[in-house]
């Protein structure tokens, strides 16, 4: 069995002021306050099919956008995750998903490497939904990947609704980190890695 994945990150800024409370073996629950409305609902997306519970509060400079709320979210996301999941012995490591929405697909696979790196590829058919501009779903995920040092592939598939393309993206990366943090019980003991370690 293993032991509690919990992690509390604080990161308070100039420009934004964040506090995580990340669960990774929770049942999907989220309590937000972003000041972003459309980015809590994404979040939303990767707590319920990642079955993680996050508890996120952020204040931002907001008055100039929301590109260093988003952006710094993902930066403590991924310092959250990597605190969490520990030494990363006796998981899965990898973890991919598709997942369709009305026209839209996308596909997610990821490596909780301990290399940071995403390839993100998605033509969005909208600069903005509502307010929220459409390049920040990048930069909310390398702002992940560099502080959670995981491998990300992104890609949509295809799509026509901005909206379904996103959420496409968030509900298949929640699915694709459940299935990479999901225990192997056949090393139950090891870290999966060759090298001993990631």
């Amino acid at each position: 069995m293993m032991p509690a994945r919990t992690a509390q990150v604080t990161r308070h800024t100039a420009e934004t002021q964040i506090d995580l409370n990340l669960n990774l073996d929770g049942d999907g629950r989220a309590i937000l306050s972003t000041g972003v409305p459309f980015f809590e609902h994404m979040l939303d997306q990767i707590a319920r099919h990642g079955l993680l519970d996050i508890e996120l509060s952020a204040q931002g400079d907001w008055h100039i956008d929301d590109h260093h709320t988003v952006e710094d979210c993902g930066i403590v996301f991924g310092q959250a995750l990597a605190k969490a999941v520990g030494d990363k012995r006796g998981i899965s490591r990898y973890g991919h998903a598709y997942v369709p929405l009305d026209e839209a697909l996308s596909r997610v696979v990821i490596d909780l490497s301990g290399r940071p790196g995403l390839v993100f590829s998605c033509n969005f058919t909208r600069a903005t939904i509502g307010r929220f501009e459409t390049q920040l779903v990048e930069e909310f995920f390398r702002g992940f990947v560099n502080h959670a040092g995981v491998t990300l592939h992104i890609d949509n598939l295809r799509g026509d609704n901005a909206h379904h393309q996103a959420e496409t993206i968030f509900k298949a990366f929640g699915r694709a980190l459940r299935m990479a943090l999901s225990p192997d019980e056949r090393q139950a003991n090891q870290i999966p890695s060759t090298k001993g370690s990631l």
